[in-house]
């Protein structure tokens, strides 16, 4: 009397093993936990210090630019050229005439980068805008 199961050795499985799909799933979810954060940085600045501590602005108003020691340019994380910006900052007060423009500049930047910018803004009519720095400690 045989004792295995009467069925050829060629039988194939009707079951698929997931454990290696949840695995490589696991895997994958990790590297993009770890990595998104560093996607989302911006330019690398030295902001000067002082200033005062922040009120407390609505942050749908708020628009960030950020100027780099070699002057490029980027509002709200995306690079862009200076007559991009001002033309995307003009547009966006039209629809918003409480738009407050953050000026991140680097502190070792030359400040004819800051002046073209606070210059195209006031061309565009917006008076409110903020040189940001780092709180003195």
């Amino acid at each position: 009397m045989r004792r295995f199961s009467q069925r050829s050795h060629l039988v194939t499985l009707s079951d698929i093993n997931i454990t290696p799909l949840l695995d490589l799933a696991f895997v994958l979810l990790i590297i993009f936990v770890i990595t998104t954060p560093l996607l989302e940085q911006s330019i690398t600045l030295q902001l000067p210090k002082g200033g005062q501590p922040e009120k407390q602005i609505d942050k749908k108003n708020v628009r960030t630019v950020e100027i780099s020691n070699t002057g490029v340019y980027a509002l709200d994380k995306q690079r862009m050229n200076l007559a991009q910006m001002i033309s995307q900052l003009a547009g966006e007060f039209r629809g918003n005439p409480n738009l407050i423009v953050y000026i991140r500049a680097d502190e070792n930047g030359p400040y004819k980068n800051v002046a073209a910018l606070i210059d195209g803004c006031q061309k565009a009519g917006i008076t409110r805008y903020s040189l940001r720095t780092e709180p003195t400690q």
